[in-house]
């Protein structure tokens, strides 16, 4: 467990929560001390929703404290039930209130003896996971925890579906443009002649997940959630999945191809015929992706040279750094994740597109690393965002976690072909180009910028005076870089804390040949 002022991928119990509250009629109860139920208020705010979210807490205080947290527990559990009739109460702990150590399985035993709903402990270890570790394994539980009981019962339907049909796995709440993927992905299926069998956890009512089985397939949009969900039903029940995701053109066509070979397993014999995707595929990358020939349009050529740096969670950096340095032929000088746990694939996947990979959960460390590179561009996260405002560097928010503006009211889906246009206008849009950057020059805008710091962290910072600070004004933006970082070098070598103009002099003579 670390504290930070600042989180990529927040607490386990926030995974949970999530899941929880985008299945429909489940409530959840937050065993946690005040401070830690802060995710009603995220979520309303985020998703904009018209109804409270389904989660209360239980809150751990002195009484709590001093006689022990049974009784409430129970009791809260009890009430919800009475009130809300949910089919489902998921209790789960926060990091903070499993010190106590508590059985809380015990109290989940003693809870379902008093009320008509189920009754679970989510199944996480809040010391060693994140909120996207947890989100996949909630999920898996709950899948788990109703298919086996519909086996024990009698209820499993294992026949497919008469059409070609598929089970979206992964779509929650509050996702970045989760809603709006979901509506691209189900189109894109649709226009395939795939209808949806369930869509999970959004939205699902829980006595419908004995259905599951019976889809074709599984898809996974996102890697970070739904992955586990996918293996277990893949192991227990033979229906296999796909964890392409069809963000850009390259990737869009990957996951098409592989639709036609999973539902070809099945459709000579249900169908008495085979499936050929290829002209769709055409069709849509010629007319309804406007990204393929902008790329290649006089527009375009103006990103030639330009560099960006990438990073947000494995499936989102992934996908923008294949789109970025493979279709629109702009180099990526670091492309990164935060997702510590799927390191080995997303180096996979971004093996050959980028100068380097950076693998870390430190906001600092991904600061210093812009600004030590200054690409002409950022795609990443809220937080990338506010380091591009620091040192000036414009950056497109693609991946979570994000600020309210990331939830846009109009239709912003990042999958499918759709998707394609919505990211080929970020990405163009997100430099400084053309004339734009001209005029810059012209009338000296990028004159008014002051020296890059060139590093974001409050560790072996050098002061510079305001005449130092001022000097380097006097000449050409592309050398001020390499001006200002000799002068540092100088500096920390003879132990000078603050550059003057003097040793601005120095340092450049002690560099001439």
């Amino acid at each position: 467990m670390k504290l930070a002022y600042w989180m990529y991928a927040g607490p386990a119990h926030i995974g949970t929560l999530r899941v929880a509250s985008s299945f429909r009629n489940v409530h959840a109860i937050m065993h946690a001390p005040l401070g830690d139920d802060y995710f009603n208020v995220m979520r309303s705010m985020l998703e904009r929703e018209r109804d409270f979210t389904p989660v209360t807490a239980s809150v751990v205080d002195r009484h709590v404290l001093a006689r022990g947290s049974r009784d409430k527990v129970v009791s809260n559990i009890s009430r919800k039930g009475e009130e809300q009739r949910p089919d489902l109460i998921v209790l789960t702990p926060t990091c903070t209130s499993s010190i106590l150590q508590e059985d809380l399985q015990n109290f989940v035993d003693r809870a379902s003896l008093y009320s008509e709903s189920d009754v679970i402990l989510a199944d996480v270890n809040h010391y060693r996971v994140n909120e996207l570790q947890a989100s996949d394994k909630t999920l898996e539980q709950i899948v788990r925890y109703y298919l086996d009981r519909a086996s024990k019962e009698g209820m499993s339907n294992r026949s497919l579906t008469d059409a070609p049909s598929a089970n979206i796995i992964g779509i929650l709440t509050p996702g970045f443009h989760n809603q709006h993927d979901c509506r691209e992905l189900k189109r894109l299926l649709g226009e395939l002649g795939v209808s949806i069998n369930q869509i999970i956890p959004e939205g699902e009512f829980l006595k419908n997940l004995k259905d599951l089985p019976r889809a074709w397939f599984n898809t996974v949009p996102y890697r970070e959630m739904g992955l586990m969900s996918a293996t277990f039903l893949e192991k227990e029940y033979g229906m296999p999945y796909i964890s392409t995701t069809p963000i850009g053109i390259s990737n869009a066509a990957d996951f098409i191809t592989q639709v036609e070979k999973l539902l070809n397993l099945w459709a000579p014999v249900l169908l008495g015929r085979k499936l050929n995707y290829d002209l769709y595929v055409e069709n849509q990358t010629k007319f309804v992706s406007q990204a393929a020939w902008f790329s290649k349009s006089i527009d375009c050529q103006n990103l030639a040279g330009k560099e960006a740096v990438v990073f947000g969670d494995a499936t989102h950096a992934a996908s923008i750094t294949k789109i970025l340095a493979g279709e629109m032929g702009i180099r990526v000088s670091c492309s990164g994740t935060y997702c510590k746990h799927d390191v080995g694939r997303f180096n996979e996947q971004v093996q050959g597109l980028c100068d380097e990979v950076l693998i870390t959960e430190d906001h600092t460390e991904v600061g210093d690393t812009i600004a030590r590179i200054e690409p002409s561009a950022i795609f990443g996260t809220q937080m990338e965002r506010h380091i591009g405002k620091r040192i000036d560097i414009p950056c497109g928010v693609i991946s979570s976690p994000v600020h309210i503006q990331n939830f846009p009211l109009g239709y912003r889906p990042f999958l499918g072909y759709e998707g394609t246009n919505q990211i080929a206008d970020l990405i163009y849009n997100s430099f400084n180009l053309g004339m734009e950057d001209h005029s810059l020059d012209v009338f000296g805008g990028h004159d008014t910028k002051g020296i890059s710091t060139k590093s974001l962290s409050d560790k072996k910072n050098i002061d510079w005076s305001p005449e130092a600070e001022s000097e380097p004004k006097r000449i050409p933006g592309f050398v001020r870089g390499k001006i200002k970082r000799n002068t540092e070098v100088f500096a920390k070598q003879n132990n000078i804390s603050e550059v003057t103009i003097d040793v601005m002099y120095a340092a450049k003579e002690r560099s001439s040949p």
